[in-house]
């Protein structure tokens, strides 16, 4: 038989190992994951087997993502999903700021620039462009 009539739907709950497999970390950091990150909610069947939506597996790359890939520590990361939310993460739609950088923009950020670009544009043009660089270095 074809390997496509095996094929699980998108849509369909996956195992942890199946998870870990497709995220490319252990099953224990999984685990391990789950009591630092409240984001990670599996639906547990009997036996403690863990069942993961595929909305599950959108956060576990995004945290994957910003521990492996951006270099940040646990606390980190759940510092910036705590201010900018899961969604926020998951789309990769939060600015970075350095440490003496203020919390909030200036108020200039919002403005239009002279050709009709406001500077969020370019802020984030410029965020999706760094981390492509960062995903090209890997390779």
């Amino acid at each position: 038989m074809p390997a496509s009539k095996h094929a699980k739907s998108p849509n369909a709950f996956r195992t942890i190992s199946e998870v870990a497999d497709s995220i490319g970390i252990p099953q224990h950091v999984l685990r391990f994951w789950e009591s630092k990150f409240s984001q990670i909610k599996p639906m547990k069947r009997g036996g403690g087997r863990r069942y993961y939506r595929p909305e599950d597996v959108e956060v576990i790359d995004a945290i994957r993502r910003l521990l492996h890939d951006d270099g940040y520590t646990i606390k980190g990361a759940q510092k910036l999903l705590r201010e900018h939310g899961v969604k926020a993460v998951i789309q990769q739609s939060y600015v970075l700021q350095s440490a003496d950088e203020p919390s909030t923009p200036p108020a200039a950020s919002n403005e239009d620039l002279p050709d009709g670009t406001s500077l969020k544009t370019i802020r984030n043009n410029l965020e999706k462009t760094r981390l492509n660089l960062a995903e090209s270095l890997k390779k």
